[in-house]
């Protein structure tokens, strides 16, 4: 039995869940999110619970009870708490600002990089506009929308200079070996 498929996924006050065969609605206070599962894997609610349930032991059974309960509560964290990545920027004259709901970046082009964020997403930068905050109710979304902001300007190995994820570790080169005379 799948040790993270068997778990329950406590339903939070405020969110309503409609199951209707394998297509789940859920409704929050953050927002909505709708998903059709495999119609193999039985989804049940329960006393203020959700349970995945599979019928078999097959491997395409196996692999979809783990993440059909993975991305059910994800949707239920979602919808209740909402999701956040946060980007750094590194690098001399590099630097973001939001400009109504719209994400800009100045990382050493001869533009500006204009982010128009989707559905559910929000941008918020910090004072020194050294930080983004990506957030909103979609874990995928989210995830995504950091992704395309930190593809801009990558971390480069030599400087270290671009956007990167916080705490994310880049590895450094030296530079060329001979300057020296």
């Amino acid at each position: 039995m799948s040790r993270i498929g068997r778990l329950p996924i406590e339903v939070p006050a405020g969110v309503e869940i409609k199951i209707d065969g394998s297509y789940v609605h859920v409704k929050g206070p953050k927002g909505e999110l709708e998903w059709t599962f495999s119609p193999d894997i039985v989804i049940r609610k329960e006393d203020g619970t959700i349970l995945v349930e599979r019928p078999t032991d097959q491997p395409t059974h196996r692999a979809l009870h783990g993440t059909t309960r993975s991305v059910l509560n994800n949707m239920v964290v979602g919808v209740s708490q909402g999701f956040e990545r946060i980007l750094e920027i590194e690098g001399v004259g590099y630097r973001a600002e939001v400009n109504g709901k719209d994400l800009v970046l100045n990382v050493g082009y001869s533009h500006p990089v204009v982010f128009e964020p989707p559905e559910g997403i929000s941008f918020d930068v910090d004072m020194r506009a050294r930080q983004i905050k990506v957030s909103g109710y979609d874990k995928q979304a989210v995830g995504q929308v950091a992704a395309d902001i930190r593809k801009v300007r990558p971390p480069e190995p030599y400087k270290g200079k671009g956007i990167r994820y916080q705490g994310e570790y880049v590895r450094r080169k030296p530079g060329k070996a001979g300057k020296s005379v």
